[in-house]
């Protein structure tokens, strides 16, 4: 069958329920399918059954399917390793032989010695799908502490094993979410919510997180409740004791911005906590303390970042020191390492490291080895050696060893993947105009001496929002398009971090439309550049980049052929509903405010899905315990765009189950997930996928 030939669908005949009726401010909006938003009905499961039985017929009969799935199985085949990191003397790292569900944690006595397996989360479920979430080591390297996601669930249960037995003790800590582990003498400090309602743990909103300290040895229901604000349900609370365990500090946010910062002295056994900061208009990220002065990063007076020494005995603002000062660029991370500061920076959405001394003062640059993305300095304080890993789009993901005596990189571990050789393929950065004259980068990948005919299959990729800034990074899946003849491309729209928090705030609240043009006009760029056409694009964004792909398919379907909106955001009225939705609100508003209303109602998918219009070829993925944006908005969405839309293009659902909102989710499952997604996309781009 010849690629783009029409496959005929059935769509299911999906419930309409017209009572269903909301007033905003006045004006009624209906909302049909809400009887989707119970993800525990009988109607809704079997709802799920026929959409995915439709949408995996329609995947069946795309010839080249099961081709891709095994030449992503032959790509996805290779050794993986982790950045090394120390603890209590002991060097760990996670290594995947290839194909392993989950990646294994092993430790070894130093870099020359045998490594031995620690834990293997491979081992938490037949089916791969319960996942390691979070980990953390007690100081004297006795007990590993850590946490599991069952089926890809945000939810983490807490376990504890002793790692000269290999046993686990009989600790279970339960409804943890959001939270680190951060030993203290003999337990840890952890951050939970209450156990929520029956068949309320998957949609249910998330309040009253608190964070409490678990002894060992102890039922979870003797742990002390560190700090709660029982006067606010939407706080979410992270504490963490500084590695010397003299200070415990505590941030509390209602948003995904801006949070409060407070700490205690432990040595003193203090029952109050001291503030350092109340308001809540700036981010604060406390790295460690030197003596009695905290470390805090923040983008207080620094748009694009400062890294400021807080004094424990006077805290307040007006005694801050500036160790390094905000630049040009956005100072995205810092780690103490080696008796300096290691600064990690973003200049044009790509990494850069910077060495500075304790006191702040600037020694020399770390040479990176082209254009991409650091994705961690891992070093102890007074500690020469050090490991960072890194990763572009055609540059698979290197682990380096750091000396800082000689100042030298060398790899020390290195991917070998088969058939993959990244001189064949070019990266290059352009700028573009976006509709109000901003310029906004990109990333444009393509095999070498591809024509730019305006022939070729491409996929754009953005993301918009949170402040996350979007860079280089290597993935076996889009290395099937690219080998292909295709293009890959990614627009560092605003409402990421990629230039600081103008950046961040030129693309959320009332001014998220800017995220969306922004979008569109690379889509317009790579269209006049001929680069692509209409006929070749597909766009591609994962939950706020679902939210992207839906809103700009439903501004401008006549742009883009294909359409692949991933765990996304999609109805923008009711999103602060669900679990911790709400906390989304400094990047979109709430309707329960008449002007934000307005505004939401303007761009939400949901709401803008027009009878009769041809949509592109659609494929909506999501996940049945998807609890960080639950599916019941990918529901809705698939249910209005098949009851509206006009033409051949088939506009299906991918439900998985046992999995959620990405994280964790085991090799076979991707695979068999990049596989199917890639076969739509790529056939509905009518391109042939040859392999011997």
């Amino acid at each position: 069958m010849k690629p783009g030939t029409i496959i005929n669908v059935d769509y299911p005949n999906t419930y309409q329920d017209s009572t269903t009726v909301d007033e905003y401010f006045g004006e009624k909006i209906g909302d049909p399918f809400r009887w989707l938003e119970d993800d525990h009905s009988e109607e809704t499961k079997n709802w799920v059954k026929e959409q995915n039985d439709v949408t995996f017929d329609y995947i069946d009969k795309i010839p080249y399917r099961d081709a891709i799935a095994d030449r992503l199985e032959e790509l996805w085949n290779f050794e993986k390793y982790g950045t090394p990191f120390k603890e209590a003397g002991k060097y760990y790292y996670f290594h995947n032989t290839g194909l392993q569900n989950q990646s294994v944690l092993f430790g070894a006595e130093s870099l020359e010695a045998e490594a031995a397996e620690i834990l293997d989360p491979n081992s938490f479920s037949s089916d791969g799908t319960s996942s390691l979430a979070n980990f953390g080591f007690s100081k004297d390297g006795k007990y590993l502490a850590y946490g599991v996601s069952e089926a890809g669930s945000d939810w983490r249960t807490i376990y504890i094993k002793d790692l000269e037995s290999g046993e686990n003790l009989s600790d279970k800590v339960e409804w943890v979410k959001f939270s680190g582990i951060s030993w203290y003498k003999d337990g840890f400090f952890y951050s939970r919510y209450p156990k929520p309602k029956a068949n309320d743990d998957l949609k249910g909103q998330n309040k009253f997180h608190s964070m409490y300290y678990h002894t060992l040895g102890t039922d979870q229901s003797k742990d002390q409740l560190v700090f709660a604000d029982r006067r606010n349900p939407k706080i979410n609370v992270y504490g963490s004791a500084t590695d010397d365990g003299k200070f415990l500090t505590i941030s509390t946010s209602e948003t995904t911005s801006n949070n409060q910062l407070y700490f205690k002295d432990l040595s003193k056994n203090e029952d109050f906590f001291t503030p350092i900061v109340e308001e809540m208009n700036h981010d604060y990220w406390v790295i460690d303390n030197i003596g009695d002065n905290l470390l805090v990063l923040t983008n207080d007076d620094a748009p694009n970042y400062r890294l400021v020494s807080v004094n424990t005995k006077k805290p307040e603002k007006g005694f801050w020191e500036e160790i390094i000062p905000e630049s040009n660029n956005v100072l995205q991370s810092i780690s103490l390492a080696g008796g300096n500061i290691v600064a990690k920076y973003i200049k044009d959405a790509a990494s850069s490291l910077k060495v500075y001394s304790l006191s702040g003062e600037f020694q020399y640059d770390i040479q990176l080895p082209t254009t991409g993305t650091v994705g961690g300095f891992s070093g102890e304080k007074d500690d020469n050696i050090a490991f960072y890993s890194f990763t572009s789009f055609t540059y698979p993901t290197t682990v380096f060893k750091y000396d800082f005596d000689t100042k030298e990189s060398t790899i020390y571990r290195v991917p070998q993947i088969k058939g993959i050789n990244p001189d064949d393929y070019v990266t290059k950065q352009v700028f573009y105009e976006s509709k109000d004259g901003t310029k906004v980068p990109m990333f444009i990948t393509h095999k070498k001496g591809v024509k730019m005919d305006g022939t070729n299959p491409t996929l754009l990729y953005g993301y918009g929002g949170f402040n996350i800034s979007i860079q280089p990074s290597f993935s076996v899946a889009r290395m099937i398009m690219l080998e292909q003849g295709g293009i890959y491309a990614v627009a560092n729209i605003r409402g990421g971090g990629e230039y600081g928090k103008a950046w961040h705030d030129g693309g959320r609240l009332l001014n998220k439309q800017n995220v969306f043009d922004d979008f569109i006009s690379a889509a317009e760029y790579l269209i006049e550049e001929k680069y692509t056409s209409s006929e070749k694009l597909a766009i591609e964004g994962r939950s706020n980049g679902g939210l992207l792909v839906g809103a700009c398919m439903t501004q401008r379907p006549d742009l883009f052929k294909v359409a692949l909106p991933g765990v996304g955001v999609l109805d923008m009225l009711r999103y602060h509903n669900f679990t911790i939705g709400r906390a989304w609100a400094t990047d979109y508003g709430l309707s329960t405010d008449s002007i934000q209303f307005q505004y939401l109602l303007n761009y939400s998918p949901l709401h803008n899905v027009e009878a009769g219009t041809e949509y592109p070829a659609t494929l909506v993925t999501t996940a049945d315990h998807d609890d960080r944006v639950v599916p019941a908005h990918s529901f809705k969405f698939i249910s209005e765009l098949q009851k509206n839309h006009e033409g051949n293009n088939p506009v299906l659902i991918r439900i998985d189950t046992s999995a959620g909102h990405g994280a964790g989710k085991p090799t076979k499952m991707l695979i068999e997930e990049q596989a199917d997604v890639i076969s739509f996309m790529m056939y509905n781009l009518a391109e042939d996928v040859l392999y011997d």
